[in-house]
């Protein structure tokens, strides 16, 4: 069902109508400029994203992330995630942001398949826009069991490789039958939570958001149901920086349709920057 105008659901006396969620996303959307622009792990600050598999080495020119005054220092997975340079060796917390010299690191993805993303000293600038609220782009609908359950190996958002299990899938009127979109269960690194996400891809893509498409979460309502807001929908970090590796599309979630809400893609941001650069 199209909320129109919300009225009679639980999501409506939760948020107080249609006018508070227009709201509450304006302000998500400012909230995530001003990450996007200003903290120290924004994908507008990474400098590399790498696997460790059984050693990463970052610094001198020939390291595998070489980074311009730092000394040399190693990673290496095994029981632990381990660094080693001139202070000596020691283990690593993750899903924490530490300081590596100059630079800052973070740790995350599986154990055994650990990730390491480098950040600059600071963000560097690229344009945000989005469509404009669009009321009629909010759906609410039960989600359909999966015909098979099961784990698979996706990349989320960050571009890194997490375990997400088959949640259902969520019916859209959108195209000239409607779409029954693929929804999984993300894990929410560092914690215990998960999120139910769908990746997906609509006519919008290549003219005017990120051509290998967009993730949007589900919401849970009161009564079971829950709620799809397009006007969440959002852009993988590699529509930022070519340092993240872009999700492949979830077969089945092709919307035949122009999906006119939420982020916008403009272009531009996706040369890898080079360490140091003001």
């Amino acid at each position: 069902m199209i909320l129109m105008l919300m009225l009679g659901l639980g999501w409506s006396v939760a948020t107080g109508g249609l006018w508070a969620q227009a709201e509450e996303v304006t302000r998500e959307r400012a909230e995530y400029r001003a990450w996007l622009e200003d903290a120290p792990n924004s994908p507008l600050a990474a400098l590399a994203q790498r696997r460790i598999a059984s050693r990463v080495v970052l610094g001198p020119p020939e390291s595998d992330i070489p980074l311009p005054g730092l000394e040399p220092h190693t990673l290496e997975e095994g029981r632990l995630v381990r660094l080693t340079g001139p202070a000596g060796r020691r283990p690593l917390p993750r899903n924490r942001l530490l300081p590596l010299g100059p630079y800052r690191i973070f740790l995350s993805g599986a154990r055994g398949r650990t990730v390491v993303t480098v950040y600059d000293s600071a963000p560097r600038p690229k344009s945000l826009s989005f469509y404009p609220y669009d009321p009629k782009l909010i759906f609410t609908a039960k989600l359909v069991p999966p015909k098979k359950s099961g784990a698979v190996r996706v990349l989320t958002v960050d571009g890194v490789e997490v375990e997400a299990t088959e949640a259902g899938t969520f019916r859209v009127p959108l195209g000239p039958e409607g779409v029954d979109l693929r929804v999984r269960r993300i894990p929410d690194a560092g914690t215990e939570e998960s999120e139910l996400e769908i990746y997906f891809r609509d006519e919008t893509n290549d003219e005017g958001t990120y051509p290998a498409g967009r993730f949007v979460s589900l919401r849970p309502m009161r009564d079971g149901r829950y709620v799809l807001d397009f006007n969440r929908a959002r852009s993988p970090f590699c529509a930022y920086s070519s340092v993240y590796p872009c999700p492949i599309p979830w077969s089945g979630n092709a919307i035949p349709a122009a999906v006119t809400a939420g982020e916008r893609y403009e272009g531009g941001g996706l040369e890898v920057p080079k360490p140091g650069r003001p």
